[in-house]
């Protein structure tokens, strides 16, 4: 089931990719925008119940959604943490003024952020692993968001700012509070210390993937917009994450 849920999210993206980026989404299926942000954040969860057990796996996912869910909605209302911002009503059914498929967007960066730090801290040692851990994968959530916001901001406005930032009119606080939200998720996850199981088949593999293929479709988005700066930065960053990640997992292997 799992592996069909994937299957169908692969066959979600590939439509998508090509709807959005040449702009030819019919208004009657604006809704497809929330089915696909739903998909990859049930992916997430499925890796993480993968990787952790179902339990562990599907509790952690459930803390994501509800806490970024009202770390938004506290956002919206309060201008709390991000910045002061509105949603429009492209984005999905919402809850107090915030959109319910914003929770399974954060737990899909969160999947992605947490297989990346995973990946590149895992043959290091001692309390500095997991103090990298946070780190990185708090600056690859913002790796992430560099250009998720641009493009969802800019292009397809599916939010708007109060305030003007030096990056895309985006305020710098926008940035500050991704990271310091997913620190937070990756903390609780430091503090609950769950093992991966011994057999997580190939989903730390397709994490990977799926944090490129999210960043390539943003990239694509950014493309026809113009957004070069942003282009271009995220595009160095991820290949540094990547590179960075792909290299400890061949150290990994070859020591085992």
């Amino acid at each position: 089931m799992t592996t069909i849920i994937y299957r169908f999210f692969l066959f979600w993206y590939a439509c998508g990719l090509i709807l959005v980026t040449f702009d030819i989404l019919p208004p009657w299926l604006e809704w497809a925008n929330s089915v696909f942000l739903i998909t990859a954040g049930v992916v997430g969860g499925i890796y993480f119940c993968k990787m952790y057990g179902t339990y562990k796996g599907l509790l952690y996912s459930i803390i994501i959604v509800v806490v970024s869910i009202y770390v938004e909605h506290l956002g919206v209302e309060q201008d709390f943490l991000f910045g002061s911002y509105t949603y429009n009503d492209n984005f999905g059914l919402k809850i107090a003024d915030t959109p319910i498929t914003i929770g399974f967007a954060w737990l899909l960066v969160m999947g992605c952020s947490h297989e990346m730090a995973r990946g590149i801290t895992s043959a290091w040692k001692g309390p500095f692993k997991n103090i990298s851990f946070l780190i990185i994968g708090s600056l690859v959530t913002v790796t992430m968001d560099l250009i998720l916001d641009p493009v969802n901001y800019k292009i397809k406005e599916y939010w708007l700012w109060d305030e003007p930032g030096l990056y895309y009119d985006i305020p710098a606080s926008n940035f500050v509070g991704w990271f310091v939200l997913s620190a937070v998720f990756h903390l609780i996850f430091l503090l609950w210390s769950p093992k991966p199981l011994e057999d997580t088949g190939m989903w730390p593999k397709r994490m990977s993937y799926v944090f490129l293929m999210i960043v390539f479709m943003f990239l694509v988005v950014a493309l026809t917009g113009g957004l070069f700066f942003a282009i271009t930065l995220v595009t160095i960053l991820t290949v540094i994450w990547y590179v960075l990640y792909k290299w400890r997992d061949g150290d990994v292997q070859g020591s085992t």
